[in-house]
């Protein structure tokens, strides 16, 4: 006789609203049909990045609390990335799963956390995740150091000489600085600062 079919939930999210959830579904039903689960529900957060907190993921919030409850027994999801951008976040929701008896089944990475093996590599593959992510923002950063130390400009480009003189005289004749910033098309913080530079000691 055949056991009983399980009772599976699916968590979909996407970090923009330009992208769709609708890969992450058809992945995972597709995953159901083979298995013969029982899928209950689908949870889902559009247009919403991982870094956020539980409390900004209305669609996470939700199944964790009806994982608690003992709604389904497994919670499917594309990639471990899914539940979080950081190890720490993924390992919280593991923990609260684990201990209300709900597995986690991760597609891209094939790991099925119904066995302890599982669990652990879903574990290791968030820590590759969050360090790739360090690896990126370093590479980003020392791009920005060499740039600098090659003289180049980084951030908005400055207003032209012929501006900024323009600024100093009308804020020398005492024009408020909203005013000049309307009269000349350039930004109140653009105005500040050509103020401030005046003021530096040479």
């Amino acid at each position: 006789m055949a056991g009983k079919a399980k009772r599976v939930a699916l968590y979909l999210r996407v970090s923009t609203d330009g992208q769709t959830t609708d890969n992450q579904r058809q992945a995972l039903m597709a995953v159901g049909e083979r298995r013969g689960w029982n899928v209950v529900k689908v949870y889902e957060d559009a247009g919403i990045s991982g870094a956020k907190g539980r409390d900004k993921r209305p669609g996470f919030d939700e199944a964790m609390k009806d994982a608690v409850r003992r709604r389904f027994d497994v919670l499917a999801i594309w990639s471990i990335d899914r539940l979080g951008r950081s190890t720490a976040t993924v390992a919280t929701a593991l923990a609260e799963l684990d201990a209300a008896g709900v597995a986690i089944y991760a597609d891209r990475e094939g790991m099925d956390a119904t066995t302890p093996h599982g669990r652990a590599m879903l574990q290791m593959a968030a820590v590759f995740a969050e360090l790739e992510r360090g690896m990126i923002r370093e590479r980003v950063n020392a791009g920005l150091a060499r740039a600098k130390a090659q003289g180049k400009a980084l951030g908005r480009p400055k207003v032209a000489p012929a501006t900024e003189a323009a600024i100093r005289a009308r804020l020398a004749l005492g024009t408020g600085i909203g005013k000049v910033a309307r009269e000349l098309g350039v930004g109140v913080s653009v105005i500040q600062r050509v103020k401030a530079e005046a003021r530096a000691p040479a």
